[in-house]
């Protein structure tokens, strides 16, 4: 089949096989891993990569539906929260969960008020500082489709048994840990 032609691809079918992308076992010693036990890695491998874009695919469709950066989305999922366990949002506070400047944060709730998507009201305690709150309308809509669909991974994992959660959760929580960037040069090497 000519070069462009659709038809099976055969480097995308092997992205996560280990022997695929590291033949020579530079990058893991795989000596006391049996073949079936690599080519199962590989299973794993893909099916997280499969999960990512999935998740990046919502992300997005989310992002066009609501007309909202994924900044502002992370905003509105706090809000959301912060609405439901009755607890009161501060500017400060959002700045802090998003990670962001207060500059920042005033330019971001200005945006979100003017779009609708929040009210600010002066703390009943400290009249100097605000309160955030999601608008009902932006709630019952991130509710109603993102919320939803995002809500369907709570099947998948009530579908395991307690012990098998736990070993998801462990391998997860290790995995995050693999892939942090804490101590790594290259990724923290400032740019000259």
């Amino acid at each position: 089949m000519p070069a462009g032609e659709a038809g099976p691809d055969s480097v995308a079918e092997h992205l996560y096989e280990v022997d695929a992308t590291d033949p020579e076992q530079q990058l893991v010693d795989r000596s006391d891993v049996s073949a079936e036990d690599t080519a199962q890695i590989g299973r794993l491998m893909r099916a997280l990569s499969e999960l990512r874009a999935a998740e990046e695919r919502l992300s997005e469709a989310s992002q066009q539906y609501m007309k909202l950066s994924p900044q502002d989305m992370s905003a509105i999922h706090y809000l959301i929260v912060a609405d439901n366990r009755g607890t009161m949002v501060t500017p400060g506070m959002l700045a802090a969960h998003l990670g962001i400047s207060a500059a920042s944060t005033t330019k971001l709730l200005n945006r979100l008020e003017r779009g609708a998507h929040i009210t600010r009201e002066v703390h009943h305690s400290d009249r100097r500082a605000f309160i955030v709150r999601v608008t009902p309308a932006t709630a019952k809509a991130a509710m109603e489709t993102v919320g939803r669909q995002q809500a369907k991974r709570f099947h998948s994992a009530a579908r395991l048994s307690a012990s098998e959660r736990e070993v998801v959760i462990g391998f997860l929580q290790d995995m995050t840990q693999q892939l942090s960037l804490e101590g790594v040069d290259w990724a923290t090497a400032e740019e000259s």
